[in-house]
């Protein structure tokens, strides 16, 4: 396919990825050709040296967007003087190119507005703190660089606008910011808003804990990590971690409704009451005064009190509800309003609270919890409908048995 010169000079994305590219070529060629472009994708060519890459973004004035991943670079050792050459640039894509941190803190001087940097799979250590560089990064990508670890990290928490940072898989397994206390918000990543730590070795709630303390965290993605795989149950450690950070929206791209908040810290406040009583808690405003290990494991748990009130003792004697030990139950589900959706069969444990199954059936169902109705038929009972309308009772709590059906409605 052939290009004419004025369509070459429209032309604002381009992608060369995996084209034989080793350098600018003809003096002042590219800058003839396409003077217009905003994004070019350079990635997996044969680019040697950031002088390269420089003579190349010299000739594009309107330059916002460079992907150099899976070139093997060699970077200037010392700082290059700032020429313009990259003052348009917003984002910049330098994964598997070999840089390490200190030569990204000296090129930084000349990226004066980037907004997003992406730094994957470089064997980076984080040696020293950015200091007038990267002070408008938005969003850092520092996945699969496994020798990263909580220490390196607080050297990058006073970036002032880091709003995004990508941690997945660099073995991390613990943080702890030590300038909060139980209850209180950490001064470093002030801006810091979604959060990914995928495919990492967390293991321990305390982690979650510490998260809280983070005061602009919106959205977190934990994925494949010890504390969210294996055998347990998944909606219960959704509730858990939902329950131990306050503030969060959005948990592995799903979003957080009011109602699933609301459940997931009542089953919270429920499932540690007894722990709570032990260690000191107490009904009793005035005795209420839970030892300093309790609080340190659990550290909103004294503010759910204050927002549902203190656990009371009857609450405590029913089977708590992220103990699956007990029996499970193979139900049919019916649909009466939705004469398309087909009869299923599902087996629920009998503790499972009407929350938990409403919170289930609105991600199979693409339906808001709010907006669905559950009740049950028992062969037992022919002809009769039993609502389950208390949300935080369970389903052996209404009798619900082996081979009953339950009723969806919305």
């Amino acid at each position: 396919m052939c290009f004419s010169h004025s369509q070459l000079s429209k032309l604002q994305d381009v992608s060369l990825r995996n084209c034989a590219v080793n350098g600018a070529g003809d003096k002042g060629g590219i800058a003839k050709a396409c003077p217009n472009i905003r994004s070019i994708d350079l990635s997996k060519n044969l680019l040697s040296s950031w002088e390269e890459v420089i003579d190349i973004a010299n000739q594009l004035k309107h330059l916002e967007v460079l992907n150099l991943s899976e070139n093997k670079l060699t970077f200037p050792s010392g700082s290059p003087s700032p020429t313009g050459t990259f003052s348009m640039l917003k984002v910049l894509v330098l994964n598997r190119t070999g840089i390490t941190w200190a030569e990204v803190l000296c090129c930084a001087s000349g990226w004066p507005v980037l907004e997003k940097l992406y730094l994957e799979s470089n064997n980076i250590i984080i040696s020293e703190r950015p200091t007038d560089v990267l002070q408008t990064v938005k969003l850092l990508d520092l996945s699969s660089n496994q020798l990263i670890d909580e220490n390196q990290l607080f050297l990058i928490a006073y970036l002032p606008r880091l709003e995004q940072l990508i941690l997945s898989d660099i073995g991390i397994s613990s943080i702890h910011f030590p300038d909060a206390g139980i209850g209180c918000k950490t001064s470093m990543f002030p801006s810091l808003q979604y959060l990914v730590l995928n495919d990492n070795q967390i293991a321990q709630w305390s982690f979650m804990n510490e998260l809280d303390k983070l005061q602009s965290l919106h959205a977190l993605s934990c994925t494949r990590n010890p504390l969210t795989e294996g055998s347990k149950d998944a909606q219960t450690t959704r509730q858990f971690i939902i329950a131990r950070i306050g503030q969060l929206r959005t948990l592995n791209k799903c979003a957080i409704e009011p109602e699933e908040r609301r459940g997931a810290e009542l089953d919270y406040r429920k499932a540690f009451g007894n722990e709570w009583k032990k260690a000191g808690g107490h009904q009793d405003p005035e005795k209420n005064r839970p030892n300093e290990e309790f609080l340190e494991a659990h550290p909103r748990y004294q503010a759910l009190c204050l927002k549902y009130g203190a656990p009371e003792d009857g609450e405590l004697k029913t089977q708590q509800p992220f103990l699956l030990k007990n029996q499970l139950l193979t139900l049919k589900i019916k649909y009466p309003n939705q004469l398309d959706q087909k009869v299923t069969e599902k087996q629920l444990p009998e503790s499972m609270t009407v929350q938990k199954v409403k919170g289930l059936l609105s991600r199979l169902l693409k339906v808001p919890v709010s907006e669905l109705l559950l009740s049950y038929e028992s062969p037992k009972m022919p002809g009769k409908e039993i609502e389950l309308e208390n949300d935080l009772q369970s389903l052996q709590f209404y009798s619900v048995e082996n081979g009953d059906c339950l009723l969806v409605r919305w």
